[in-house]
């Protein structure tokens, strides 16, 4: 099973890929479509600014890639900037579209006694998605966490988990047909990340089957 992990010039690349080396997949990191076409499936990870990130797929002609594999079906996850650049809008530095994918707007934190969220937090379940169904997860279920901007107005349809940062919902799993994000780095989440990325994978392989 090939995974496509999309460079963009704002990722964090090299731990990504080798989580995804580390649970046996084959792992291509590019920019060139033709490539990432013939992957199973996608990883939209993200490091920096909003702007920057959308400017950056703009240049490189992966708007039009996203979508075309959006309509084509294909398993795509996004990570931290990567799942928050498949929203409408954000207002990091200047307000900014997304790709749209999932309804609602990237937003500073408010109110909240540090920023950046920094730190391990609770998933809670709103919904089971298909590549967890029938599955027992793990009792600890805490990720690690590093952003100043999250996902507000979201369509709760969408939303597929949350943590509680001081008494702020913050969207930490969200889906929409083939395409998932993940608002933390599983990566660098403990056994429960790897569990969630290694699931992840196991239901792409189901979906190529």
């Amino acid at each position: 099973m090939k995974i496509g992990v999309i460079d963009y010039g704002m990722g964090n690349l090299f731990s990504v890929e080798q989580a995804l080396l580390r649970l046996k997949a084959d792992v291509v990191v590019t920019s060139n479509v033709n490539e990432l076409r013939k992957a199973d499936a996608l990883v939209l990870p993200g490091v920096g600014a909003f702007p920057d990130a959308m400017k950056r797929l703009k240049e490189t002609g992966l708007i039009e890639f996203i979508f075309e594999m959006k309509e084509a079906n294909k398993p795509l996850l996004g990570i931290c900037l990567g799942m928050q650049l498949l929203f409408e809008e954000s207002d990091e530095v200047i307000a900014t579209s997304g790709l749209g994918i999932f309804k609602g707007r990237i937003e500073r934190f408010q109110d909240v006694s540090r920023i950046p969220h920094m730190g391990w937090n609770e998933l809670e379940l709103a919904q089971i998605p298909d590549w967890l169904a029938e599955k027992e997860l793990p009792q600890d279920r805490h990720v690690y966490f590093v952003h100043s901007f999250y996902a507000t107005a979201m369509d709760k349809s969408q939303l597929v988990a949350s943590a509680d940062y001081e008494g702020v919902l913050v969207p930490g799993i969200v889906a929409n047909g083939s395409f998932t994000g993940m608002q933390f780095h599983p990566e660098k989440s403990g056994q429960f990340g790897v569990y969630l990325l290694r699931e992840w994978l196991n239901g792409v392989e189901v979906a190529v089957c």
